[in-house]
């Protein structure tokens, strides 16, 4: 999974690592009226109900538009997902309806869902964009209904909006509407470094921003990039030289999904066969753990050989 919005935290004390996709206003529930009994680590001082968090399908553990868990046992297809970054849902890279470009990890994608909602989009991806792939079946039909919508889009904006975009001569939007470039309005869209600060940033622009919701696509602060290197200046910072995040930065976002969920099953595997010691008074002896990391290995094997068993 190539996480863009990632980073390890800890929140309880006794938890297993996990992968935290930071998403926009969303909080942790722990503290608040829905976990009364945890306390919060990172926010001790919580609200009831955390009213901006949204729990799109991704909270129940599926993704994509084929509504499937990740991992995935059932697919055996080897398949990145890559995150959009409007409504922060997760699609395989068969499923974004375009080819997935080199240096993807340098990019930023929209699923074809979020740049139908904001078709005004549409005609910054076709100057901004990194050029989609032209499906020839729906070209026509998709170059009729860009028509159509700019059309509809003249009608039905209200007589004051068309009055400040005539005192706004200015408008990077309408510049780019004039020049009459087309682009397949079909399939995900990937947008490269920079693209937002190319966005228009007149009032009624910023207007059309807020209104539909994505006034953080005009914040260069929210990019993939800035992010990352926030998030690893931070970890730095406040975990030093630990080995295991250096080698996770060395690995791709697969790789290290793919780990760390080994370490979660690791540990609490570990956990498990210490407390029966605990729990009989006996004591542990290096044999044990040899025999212990012997089954991991051999658990291990078996999974890589395309058994999936549930531990």
């Amino acid at each position: 999974m190539k996480s863009w919005r990632k980073k390890l935290q800890l929140c309880w004390q006794e938890v297993t690592l996990i992968t935290a996709h930071i998403l926009r206003n969303f909080r942790c529930d722990c503290g608040n009226r829905k976990f009364p009994e945890l306390q919060c680590k990172l926010f001790p001082e919580k609200d009831d109900v955390n009213h901006l968090n949204k729990y799109s399908h991704n909270f129940f553990g599926v993704y994509c538009t084929c509504n499937r868990p990740y991992p995935d046992p059932d697919d055996q297809v080897e398949d990145e997902m890559i995150q959009c970054v409007v409504c922060e849902d997760w699609l395989h890279g068969r499923h974004l309806g375009t080819e997935v470009p080199d240096c993807v990890e340098l990019q930023e994608m929209m699923c074809e869902s979020c740049m139908t909602k904001n078709s005004f989009l549409w005609t910054y991806a076709a100057h901004l964009a990194v050029p989609g792939v032209d499906l020839k079946q729906e070209a026509e039909a998709d170059e009729s209904n860009t028509k159509t919508e700019e059309k509809d889009d003249d009608v039905i904006e209200p007589s004051c909006k068309r009055s400040r975009e005539e005192a706004e001569p200015n408008c990077k939007l309408k510049e780019l509407q004039l020049i009459g470039q087309k682009r397949v309005q079909s399939g995900a869209v990937f947008w490269p470094s920079g693209w937002r600060s190319k966005l228009c940033s007149c009032n009624t622009c910023k207007e059309r921003l807020t209104e539909a919701g994505v006034s953080f696509l005009s914040d260069e602060s929210d990019t993939v990039l800035a992010y990352e290197n926030k998030g690893k200046n931070s970890e730095q910072t406040a975990r030093g030289n630990d080995p295991l995040m250096s080698a996770l930065d060395n690995l791709n976002r697969v790789q290290q999904l793919e780990i760390i969920h080994g370490y979660n099953d690791m540990k609490t595997e570990l956990k498990d066969f210490l407390q029966r010691f605990a729990a009989e008074g006996k004591v542990v002896t290096p044999e044990d753990i040899r025999q212990f990391f012997e089954q991991q290995q051999t658990r291990r094997r078996r999974v890589d050989a395309g058994s999936f068993f549930s531990t």
